[in-house]
């Protein structure tokens, strides 16, 4: 049987195809799990650039820097419209454009990550239940947002009395913080990224140093005054997750989620929030980012959302 070919095939098919110009859009959904790996690679692709501006070795210098700290300048590097054509023979790139967004779009599945009738069997007194983590991961992620959308209007300003309405997060941290560098405000801003990653692999955010205290604390507090706010908000975005006795039981949050970690010294009689307390008014906030001696250290390489 013969066959119809609507596309010219073998040698002269460019020539009488008249070599046609086709734009072709591509749209990618990408989660990021193995950044250091992603950051090597991105490392790797920009030393094989050529930098053809007025500095090329500064060129150079500001986008390894960029790439180091950002996935998404990282993924810019990898995926730009040319690296992507040069791997396809046969055509010749004209031009093209990137553009990289955080969707909304992913959300993990807690009830699979949090799931109700779990190993423990009946001798779970208490657990982490899928709403009370969806709940509570909605709040981290919604503070890393607003903590680092802080940072780029404010920069190394101060929080000054009477301007905190400007601020969403860093002017309801203690007083002392309020003159702290950029820098440290962007570590604090990852230290919600961090403890919703745990919640997004299915683990107790658990914090590991002060600053995830703080942090926890914060996103407590918050889930709690929504759902007192708007219940019927929660229940929206709660969608098909099932319930279950211990849903929002934040105090019972507060009482397994911290003292997991961290230093024993103080006094035995105090309870530990006390205790968290006393340690952050003794400690100059930037020990706050030193981890537990006793909690598995975060991988240095992780990186910054922005």
């Amino acid at each position: 049987m013969g066959e119809r070919s609507d596309h010219p095939q073998g040698p002269g098919a460019a020539e009488d195809s008249g070599a046609q110009e086709i734009e072709a859009t591509v749209v990618l959904g990408i989660r990021i799990t193995d950044w250091p790996t992603l950051r090597a690679a991105a490392l790797a692709a920009v030393d094989e650039l050529d930098f053809d501006g007025a500095d090329p070795v500064g060129q150079r210098s500001e986008l390894l820097r960029e790439v180091a700290d950002d996935p998404n300048a990282a993924l810019g590097v990898l995926l730009h419209p040319d690296r992507l054509v040069a791997a396809v023979p046969g055509i010749e790139a004209l031009g093209g454009t990137l553009e990289i967004s955080v969707t909304d779009d992913f959300a993990p599945d807690f009830a699979e990550l949090f799931p109700l009738d779990g190993e423990d069997g009946e001798g779970a007194d208490w657990t982490l239940t899928p709403r009370t983590a969806c709940l509570l991961h909605t709040q981290l992620v919604g503070l890393a947002d607003a903590a680092y959308d802080d940072l780029e209007e404010h920069e190394d300003e101060p929080v000054t009395e009477g301007d905190e309405p400007d601020w969403t997060v860093y002017a309801r941290l203690p007083r002392r913080t309020w003159s702290m560098h950029r820098t440290w405000r962007r570590a604090l801003a990852r230290t919600f990224d961090d403890l919703a990653e745990d919640l997004s692999l299915g683990e107790w955010p658990l914090p590991r140093c002060l600053a995830e205290e703080v942090a926890l604390r914060m996103a407590l507090a918050d889930a709690r005054s929504l759902l007192g706010a708007q219940p019927e908000s929660v229940a929206d975005m709660m969608g098909d997750l099932p319930a279950d006795l211990y849903d929002y039981d934040w105090d019972g949050c507060a009482d397994e989620l911290f003292g997991v970690y961290g230093p024993d010294e103080g006094d035995p009689d105090l309870e530990t929030a006390d205790r968290i307390d006393q340690l952050l008014a003794a400690t100059h906030p930037e020990g706050w980012f030193l981890g537990y001696e006793d909690a598995e250290e975060r991988d240095p390489q992780r990186g910054y959302r922005r």
